[in-house]
């Protein structure tokens, strides 16, 4: 038990430095990690949620502080998806469903941010606010419906579009996270939650895990790199959302 106990403190380890050097908070890994560690699904969401909160901080602190982000591409994202992904919260569906067609939509993204024809320039395409807006709210909509950030999703999305590079990407990603989370979790307050008592201890580990990603995601590593690590983080998520 002692043994497990480890090894999942580990991986939530891991997890949190991937998903933070990307400008991810994680949600989708840590659901899946504490699914395969047996926690109560009653306990999974919220805390999922306040894991993302801390690490998606983290992460736009450091790549804010590297003048990475860029407001102008971030607000009507946001503008449209924080009311959808409270009000996403409360409505009932089948999450096995939904969890389907999320990790076909990740696979997709694997494919398109892992070939050779995707470009890398910063910024091309000045970003047209009207399609951002409904982008945003069905990401927050479908985020809140889930319990995750939507940072897993919009990135592939700014990125294929040429809107910004992966830098500023995560940038906006990081925040985007923060801010949907923010809201999934007032609507769960709404309703009562329980974290559980191992959030604390969780909240800890996921914090040097992205302190140390944000940092190399925001300073070390290189936009090739990054890239390549965000396909990887969105198969991971793919694949683990397929199994549960």
């Amino acid at each position: 038990m002692e043994n497990q106990i480890v090894l999942f403190y580990i991986l939530l380890l891991v997890i949190a430095f991937l998903y933070a050097s990307v400008g991810h908070g994680g949600a989708s890994g840590y659901l899946a990690l504490m699914s395969f560690f047996s926690f109560a699904p009653e306990t999974m969401r919220p805390t999922a949620l306040l894991l993302n909160i801390v690490v998606s901080l983290i992460a736009f602190i450091q790549y804010y502080r590297g003048g990475h982000f860029k407001w102008e591409v971030f607000w009507p994202f946001a503008l449209a998806s924080v009311p959808a992904a409270f009000v996403g919260g409360f409505i009932s569906v089948d999450a096995g469903v939904y969890k389907k067609i999320l990790a076909v939509l990740l696979l997709i993204s694997v494919v398109k941010l892992s070939g050779i024809n995707i470009r890398t320039k910063a910024l091309e395409i000045k970003q047209n606010t009207s399609i951002a807006l409904i982008i945003g709210g069905c990401i927050g909509l479908f985020s809140g419906m889930i319990g995750i950030g939507g940072g897993i999703i919009l990135s592939p999305v700014i990125v294929l579009l040429n809107w910004a590079n992966m830098k500023q990407t995560a940038a906006v990603s990081a925040l985007f996270i923060l801010v949907n989370s923010l809201a999934g979790l007032a609507g769960l307050y709404l309703n009562g939650f329980d974290a559980g008592t191992t959030v604390l201890t969780m909240g800890i580990i996921a914090i040097c895990g992205g302190l140390a990603g944000a940092y190399f995601g925001a300073k070390k590593f290189n936009n090739q790199l990054l890239k390549k690590l965000l396909a990887f983080v969105l198969l991971i998520a793919s694949v683990k959302l397929m199994l549960t």
